[in-house]
C-alpha cells in the first residue's frame, strides 16, 4: 500500500515538475550533424498512463495486419500531418521490414503511381486520407466501401484503429516538438 501511494505520488510529482518546466533549448547530434531543439514536455514520462494506453491500443490495432500496410499507413498520416518525427520513424521501419525505396517514394503521390501499390493498400492509403483529413470533408462513403471491400470488418476496425493511432502519435510528436532522427527505440 506504501508503495502505492509513494508510486503515485512520484508519478504526480513529476507530472507537475514537467508542467511548470518551461522551453529548454538542448543541442543533440542528429546523423552527425548538431541539431537544436525546443525540449517540452515528455509525454512517455509526464501522461504515464494515458501513454501506456496508447501503446497497447496501437498494439491491438496493428495485430494480424499485414506490417507492410501497418507502415504505409503510419507513413502517409504522417506524410498528411506535417510530422516528420513519425516519418522518419515510420520510414526507417518500413526498410527495416524490407520495404522497397520505389515505393516508399511514391506513397506521398500514391494516386498517380497506383502500380506500386495492390488494391488492398490503395484502399487503407484512400482511408487514412479521409480519416486523417475528417475535417475537410468527412469520409466520403465511396472511400469507406472501397475499404470495406477490400477489408473484412474486423481488419476494416483494426486499419481504422490504425488510423486514429497514427494521428494521435503524430499530434504528440508536433505537440511536444519531437525532433525527426532522435527516436530512440
Amino acid at each position: 500500500m506504501t508503495t502505492n501511494t509513494t508510486n503515485a505520488l512520484n508519478e504526480t510529482d513529476m507530472v507537475n515538475t514537467a508542467s511548470t518546466v518551461s522551453t529548454v533549448n538542448t543541442t543533440k547530434a542528429v546523423n552527425g550533424a548538431a541539431v537544436s531543439e525546443n525540449v517540452r514536455l515528455d509525454f512517455a514520462k509526464s501522461a504515464r498512463k494515458a501513454f501506456r494506453a496508447l501503446i497497447g491500443f496501437d498494439a491491438a490495432a496493428r495485430e494480424g495486419l499485414d506490417p507492410a500496410l501497418v507502415e504505409l499507413i503510419q507513413i502517409r498520416a504522417s506524410h498528411l500531418n506535417h510530422c516528420a518525427y513519425c516519418l522518419h520513424m515510420h520510414t526507417n521501419d518500413a526498410r527495416k521490414a524490407g520495404e522497397s525505396e520505389d515505393r516508399l517514394h511514391m506513397v506521398a503521390v500514391w494516386r498517380e503511381a497506383r502500380h506500386f501499390f495492390t488494391e488492398r493498400e490503395q484502399a487503407a492509403l484512400a482511408l487514412t486520407e479521409a480519416v486523417t483529413l475528417v475535417a475537410d470533408r468527412g469520409v466520403p462513403d465511396d472511400v469507406y466501401a472501397r475499404a470495406a471491400a477490400q477489408f473484412d470488418e474486423q481488419e476494416l476496425a483494426q486499419v481504422l484503429a490504425l488510423i486514429f493511432a497514427i494521428n494521435t502519435w503524430n499530434r504528440i510528436a508536433l505537440s511536444t516538438a519531437k525532433v525527426a532522427g532522435t527516436d530512440e527505440r
